[in-house]
């Protein structure tokens, strides 16, 4: 209900600009799954989308409201590209990924352990630190990019481009599928993977049980025995290596290179994802798409009706992100109680 109301004051903004919100729904809708390409754009984005929400997802278990996902991802990006320049003329991509991966995961989890200290030592407050820490991830990028990986002989703040070492295939390259130029590639398995970890992690081991317990009453998770310092370490750390994983899908899938501000949002989106999908990973699998939908329909949007800026497209994004995020619960109340009068009419005939 609250992607309906999101989109139907879309619709209204839309009709206020002098457009026909009925064509722009359907320039979104045809442009993100009505072709092969359309749906491998949008997968694309969800594949990043579900990396940083389910960063954003184990820490709130935990009851810790993290928004470094952005810049964990930014520092994950640094620690793929190193492992690529370095591997990318030796050896093939297969052999690459592994450490890669794993080079995105140490340096995203690096970057989010100093807030999480800080968190649960000193009692500093999560949001706001990490917020720095995404605008610190930012600057220290600049510099690295200028003074000691950027490309010889180029003033553009980026890396070289990998070679094929440093470059997973897309889907279409290994499977029978047709997505025309899309950059989807494998790391939307890796992704799936992910999310089975985190469920498994969350519902089915000890550890899983103790941050669930110390997010739902920490006082009494502190009697029981259960460490909050931590809980509160190792669930950021967790998050930092997720988030790292998306460095994976846009530079080793897509960009082939490592510059500035790749991750263009997506640990903000992260964050939606994760609310929308209530934590769980399947929740925020299909938030993924759907915000995946909104990305590439909304480019699709902006290229046919260019009176739609691309600001009102994120003016859209944006009231989707705050009905669906910030606005969960509103109509949960007004659902419950159409629901108790149906199941009291029913009972009455």
């Amino acid at each position: 209900m609250n992607v309906a109301v999101a989109l139907l004051i879309s619709g209204l903004v839309v009709l206020f600009v002098g457009q026909n919100p009925l064509e722009a729904v359907g320039y979104l809708v045809s442009g993100s799954l009505g072709s092969g390409e359309g749906i491998g754009f949008t997968l694309y984005f969800a594949t990043s989308f579900m990396f940083t929400g389910l960063a954003v997802a184990v820490a709130s278990h935990a009851g810790l409201f993290t928004i470094g996902a952005e810049g964990q991802a930014y520092l994950g990006g640094l620690g793929i590209a190193l492992v690529c320049l370095a591997l990318d003329k030796v050896v093939p991509w297969y052999v690459t990924l592994v450490p890669a991966a794993m080079a995105g995961m140490l340096f995203g989890a690096a970057w989010a352990f100093i807030p999480a200290y800080l968190q649960a030592r000193r009692g500093s407050h999560l949001v706001i630190t990490t917020i720095m820490f995404n605008f610190i991830a930012s600057s220290v990028m600049i510099y690295v990019l200028v003074n000691l990986i950027k490309e010889s002989g180029s003033m553009a703040p980026q890396t070289r481009l990998f070679d094929a070492g440093g470059l997973v295939p897309k889907l279409g390259e290994i499977l029978p599928v047709d997505i025309g130029t899309a950059p989807l590639n494998i790391s939307l398995f890796i992704a799936i993977a992910a999310a089975v970890f985190v469920w498994v992690l969350i519902w089915k081991t000890k550890l899983g049980f103790e941050i669930r317990a110390t997010g739902a009453n920490p006082a009494a998770a502190r009697n029981a025995g259960i460490g909050y310092v931590k809980i509160t370490i190792v669930c950021m750390l967790i998050s930092g290596a997720l988030a790292g994983l998306a460095g994976v899908n846009i530079l080793m899938g897509d960009l082939g290179k490592l510059q500035l501000d790749f991750p263009a949002g997506i640990g903000l989106v992260g964050v939606a994802v994760a609310l929308m999908g209530r934590g769980h990973p399947v929740g925020i699998a299909v938030a993924s798409v759907l915000f995946g939908v909104l990305y590439q329909g909304g480019a699709e949007i902006s290229f046919w009706m260019p009176n739609i800026t691309r600001e009102l497209i994120m003016l859209i994004q944006g009231l989707v992100i705050l009905f669906a995020g910030a606005l969960s619960l509103m109509f949960r109340s007004s659902v419950y109680s159409l629901v108790d009068l149906f199941r009291f009419s029913k009972r009455e005939a």
